[in-house]
């Protein structure tokens, strides 16, 4: 899409990015998101944040076909994270995709979250 945009246009420095996924699903919700930082980065530096973080589970291995799914979220607390590449609408982007339980990661565990970390850092 991006490429086609740039040929149509006839800019080659057209900066753009996107994502077109559909996916009729009753639970769960996928979100694109696109980072800037404040410096440069190296895609293996965010690879490695995600899968050592905490309640992310990192599923990017797109030649297996293996990527965030609503099907997979549904009923979890962890948010999956993959999709993970270099954005260059932006200086230093990085573009993912995100899904998560909408019910439990979305409302109810968020806000119990919130008040365990209040609680814990009083």
């Amino acid at each position: 899409m991006v490429n086609e945009s740039r040929k149509i246009l006839s800019d080659d420095s057209l900066r753009i990015t996107a994502t077109a996924v559909r996916i009729p699903v009753f639970e769960s919700h996928m979100v694109n998101i696109v980072v800037e930082t404040e410096e440069p980065f190296e895609v293996e530096e965010i690879f490695n944040i995600f899968k050592n973080s905490e309640g992310i589970v990192l599923q990017d291995d797109v030649k297996n076909n293996i990527y965030p799914m609503p099907i997979t979220a549904t009923g979890k607390d962890e948010v999956f994270v993959g999709r993970i590449r270099r954005d260059h609408s932006v200086e230093n982007g990085i573009n993912f995709m995100c899904v998560s339980d909408n019910t439990r990661k979305g409302a109810a565990l968020n806000a119990i979250q919130i008040l365990e970390y209040v609680i814990e850092h009083k």
